[in-house]
């Protein structure tokens, strides 16, 4: 079996961590990255690293900084910005809920 790398952990807890967070299954990011489940099982592990390509697609799938998955640092953008890059990849339907709910925010705040 081979060893696994300190830095490979560290990389993979912060991959599932926010793929946890995000609400998504490792078959799906899977499918999204275009790549094994046990490859993300792996790649969350430590087992093994990923490659450049797929460290920029698993931060632009997850709507996270390479910056946090590479050395654990939060970028430091403001959150309207944040906002805007985790909803470029959300479907048409579910902007149509995002935007009532955020109608419904608004008009409780102003009452």
């Amino acid at each position: 079996m081979k060893d696994k790398k300190p830095i490979n952990i560290e990389i993979g807890a912060r991959i599932k961590n926010v793929r946890e967070m995000r609400g998504l299954t490792q078959e799906r990011f899977a499918e999204q990255l275009d790549v094994s489940t046990q490859y993300i099982s792996d790649l969350e592990r430590g087992v093994t690293g990923a490659s450049i390509t797929n460290i920029v697609k698993i931060c632009e799938i997850l709507s996270v900084s390479c910056d946090y998955i590479l050395m654990g640092r939060m970028n430091e953008k403001n959150s309207s910005e944040e906002i805007s890059n985790r909803l470029q990849y959300l479907s048409k339907e579910q902007m149509d809920v995002i935007e009532k709910g955020i109608n419904v925010l608004i008009e409780a705040l102003l009452l």
